[in-house]
């Protein structure tokens, strides 16, 4: 009877650790680092900082990509033979601020998916003449 009682018991823990596993799941993050304010014409730097636990054949960020004033300004894609550096890594980028930019950064993982897009202003002055 305990045998039985054991084997259950287990068979059960085992059953709800497995549908546990979903919340466990580990989401591609991204944040947008960026200036707040830059001057028209000059050429500002913006950072992708990108967090996933465990980059490996079988599971990674399978891309990232930002849009600047809702275009699609750059994308980086990776498979099992083209992995990101390390689990947190930055993207890095250069862009010339004629106008304000509304920048909008999202990554995803190949299992998981994404924890969701992070975005940025950088408002743009003019130059007085």
């Amino acid at each position: 009877m305990k045998s039985k009682f054991r084997i259950t018991s287990t068979l059960a823990l085992i059953f709800f650790l497995f549908l546990s596993l979903g919340s466990f799941a580990n989401k591609t993050s991204v944040k947008i680092v960026a200036p707040e304010k830059a001057e028209a014409g000059t050429e500002v730097t913006i950072k992708i900082e990108v967090t996933h636990i465990g980059n490996t054949k079988a599971h990674f960020s399978d891309w990232v990509v930002v849009k600047i004033n809702g275009e699609e300004y750059k994308k980086w894609e990776y498979n099992k033979d083209n992995l990101p550096d390390s689990q947190n890594f930055t993207l890095e980028f250069k862009i010339k601020a004629e106008t304000d930019l509304e920048i909008v950064a999202e990554g995803n993982c190949n299992k998981h998916g994404s924890k969701g897009e992070d975005s940025a202003t950088v408002k743009v002055s003019q130059v007085k003449q």
